[in-house]
């Protein structure tokens, strides 16, 4: 099976061949590794020639290619068929190269010390680099697990251990600090919470006597015109009953109390209209007063002494 392989790789990028061509000389190629030839035999070429030099990697025969390049070459059927049939019976490949899809990993790169691929080795960051089989590196790298191993010696485990228990340590106690300033800031915001409830609170009831001033003062005048607006109405209701009455003597002795009644009526002075002003108002004097109260000076934040003066 290795045998086969070695007539299935391809000598330009040591994989198995990819979309085989044929050259004139009848060598062939991967696809991809003669337009990449190709391309580097008309790098050089200030202007496109109608036929294309390809120099042939096995005999160094030059041969012309038309304007089409590498796309005029016959494919190599038969080989290709081959090389399907190899993939489908062979053993499971190796890994595949990830920056040259679907070439595998055939070789190992000496200098980084890594699996490569053919083309890795021909046009990759691996070009020029000293390789080596899979089997001679594996036999040559076999030790060295072991001398990795070494050095993970106790001495660093038991630092590494030490280490994480520090951290760890440190971890808890900045938790704890995190929650120690949870808790402050609670208990501050909390504070703020109680001074400034109870500062409204006052405020309410600073409007509240405020409110209780001006209905000790209107609630006494309203009732006083409400008693002479009854009083006229039951003056006029008397005032109809007299004119209605048909006996003289009735009618006389009702219209001398009638004209008394309303003479003492007509006597009897109406309330003048007071007009309370609420000072200060509250929005002029928080606007005023309030800008400079500090959260420190919360506590002697003033709070007006509302009372309604007669204007």
């Amino acid at each position: 099976m290795d045998n086969l392989e070695e007539d299935l790789t391809c000598s330009v990028c040591y994989s198995l061949f990819s979309d085989p061509r044929v050259l004139p000389c009848s060598h062939t190629f991967c696809k991809t590794c003669l337009d990449n030839l190709l391309q580097a035999s008309t790098n050089y070429s200030i202007w496109r020639p109608l036929r294309l030099p390809l120099k042939c990697p096995n005999c160094r025969s030059v041969m012309e290619l038309p304007p089409t390049g590498v796309d005029a070459l016959p494919t190599n059927v038969c080989l290709r068929a081959i090389i399907e049939k190899y993939q489908s019976d062979s053993e499971p490949r190796p890994p595949s190269c990830q920056e040259h899809n679907r070439h595998p990993l055939n070789m190992y790169c000496i200098q980084d010390r890594q699996l490569i691929c053919g083309l890795c080795l021909t046009v990759g960051q691996h070009q020029g680099h000293p390789i080596d089989d899979l089997q001679a590196a594996f036999i040559r790298e076999k030790q060295t697990p072991s001398l990795l191993l070494a050095r993970l010696s106790d001495q660093r485990w038991a630092q590494a251990c030490e280490l994480g228990e520090q951290l760890e340590q440190e971890k808890a106690r900045c938790e704890g600090l995190v929650r120690q300033d949870r808790q402050e800031v609670d208990q501050y915001f909390q504070w703020l919470k109680v001074v400034l409830t109870r500062k409204r609170q006052a405020y309410i009831e600073a409007l509240e006597k405020a409110g209780a001033e001006v209905s000790r003062t209107y609630d006494p005048l309203i009732h006083r015109v409400k008693e002479i607006q009854e009083k006229q109405l039951d003056l006029v209701s008397l005032g109809s009953s007299v004119e209605d009455e048909d006996s003289p003597l009735v009618f006389l002795e009702k219209l001398h109390v009638f004209r008394e009644k309303v003479e003492e009526f007509v006597k009897t002075p109406l309330p003048s209209v007071i007009t309370l002003a609420i000072a200060p108002r509250a929005a002029e004097y928080l606007q005023q007063r309030w800008p400079a109260v500090t959260i420190g000076s919360l506590e002697e934040a003033p709070v007006p002494k509302l009372r309604g003066k007669d204007t």
